[in-house]
């Protein structure tokens, strides 16, 4: 049978293809945008690289901190939907107002900014999943989130694209090009959180007696002291904070890395949108195998196949080079996400999902701190972009071994 997407499942997947925009953005114009200001400047492109990355990992941290605190507020009764605005919100203006800036530090401080609102968003934003859906029904409809992310963030990025590199014809400079780019990526992102935002009533959630703030860090603390006796939440928290290392490092450092190899701006930015491309039908393709083949194989094959990339990026040197690693991440990045959100949220008790999903984003942005520092350090210390890159695959292979053991766990407590 054809699987369908009711109303409101397909108005949570289009907020995923507004925000991908911004998130193509971060892994393509912003960084190149960035290196030219760094450039400006006279900082180097180790320098350049090394920045970029500490600005990434310093957003990871505050979302890190800040997100099982709010994800426990969020679940609240009719809180979830008011916190995921704010955050929303504040990321848009923030994308906005970073056209604007020629200062490469007044830059990489808004950026902070608004990737913290964006971050902040996707926790509140994935905790709706068992809202908008049935646990039968959360492997496809997550998947079918990230693929029309891919495929629905080509749209504004083409746009851009075209403003940015035909500036000249269309008689405007750089600046307002830019300026141009950052309002269309933001003006999409908000435009497609409208819908979901008129009709998401928040389903699961815990009472309160008026004390919200007070209640929530109690709720908190309660489900840090229940993980230690549910090994099977427990375990693949910490699986997916060392594999999705990989995912979020490769994604958001992807094209800094490319520019600091010396590799042609333009050709980087249509290989990351091949990605988008081929992403789109292999993320349905995992969301269709999910429904005939056990979801915890389908993570493990997509962790496997990080592995490889990570190890490909090593020995990265040309275009051509880069546009194979650009289709290889396209073919799994849908479906590791995708199918690992749908995965936890199936283990989770749905009336708390704000706080679990709390905890995943510490460790996703944990491993996203870990591994962008790591590659951002080494790299300075050796002064090679190759060497700092070297890190990553130990760490998704660790993943796996856990991810592995998990899964093991999670049947005996079916038992």
């Amino acid at each position: 049978m054809k699987f369908k997407l009711t109303s409101l499942e397909k108005k949570w997947v289009l907020y995923d293809v507004g925000n991908s925009a911004f998130t193509m953005m971060v892994s393509t114009i912003f960084p190149i945008y960035f290196n030219s200001l760094a450039e400006s400047a006279g900082i180097s492109d180790v320098n350049y690289l090394a920045y970029w990355g500490y600005a990434t990992s310093i957003c990871t941290l505050i979302v890190a901190i800040l997100g099982p605190t709010l994800g426990a507020v969020a679940d609240t009764k009719n809180f979830k939907k008011i916190i995921f605005s704010i955050s929303m919100g504040v990321g848009v203006f923030g994308c906005i107002l970073l056209g604007f800036l020629s200062s490469w530090l007044w830059f990489l401080g808004v950026f902070v900014l608004a990737k913290t609102g964006y971050s902040a968003s996707l926790i509140f934003y994935d905790a709706m999943l068992t809202d908008v859906t049935e646990p039968e029904r959360m492997d496809s409809v997550s998947s079918h989130g990230y693929a029309w992310g891919y495929i629905g963030s080509c749209i504004p990025f083409v746009a851009c694209l075209g403003v940015v590199l035909g500036a000249d014809t269309l008689g405007i400079g750089t600046q307002t090009a830019m300026i141009l780019a950052f309002i269309i990526t933001a003006l999409w992102w908000l435009c497609s959180s409208v819908p979901l935002l008129r009709s998401y009533r928040q389903k699961y959630f815990s009472e309160s007696d008026g004390h919200v703030v007070r209640n929530s860090f109690k709720r908190l603390g309660r489900t840090f002291m229940e993980l230690a006796k549910q090994k099977h939440i427990l375990v693949f928290l910490l699986a997916f904070f060392f594999y999705i290392d990989g995912v979020y490092t490769v994604i958001d450092m992807a094209t800094a890395y490319g520019e600091a190899l010396g590799l042609d701006s333009t050709g980087l930015l249509l290989a990351l949108l091949v990605t988008q491309i081929v992403a789109f039908p292999f993320a349905l393709l995992f969301g269709w195998l999910a429904r005939r083949v056990d979801t915890a194989l389908l993570v493990s094959v997509g962790i496997l196949a990080y592995v490889g990339i990570a190890a490909y990026a090593i020995f990265l040197r040309t275009q051509g080079q880069f546009w194979v690693l650009a289709v290889c991440v396209g073919m799994f990045q849908g479906g590791i996400q995708s199918l690992s959100r749908s995965y936890f949220g199936k283990i989770i008790p749905p009336e708390r999902s704000g706080e679990y999903y709390g905890l995943l984003d510490i460790c996703g942005k944990g491993a996203s701190f870990v591994g962008t520092f790591l590659v951002s350090a080494l790299t300075q210390l050796s002064g090679s972009t190759s060497t700092g890159v070297m890190v990553i695959a130990p760490l998704i292979l660790l993943g796996f071994f856990a991810f592995r053991r998990a899964v093991r766990e999670g049947r005996k407590n079916e038992y």
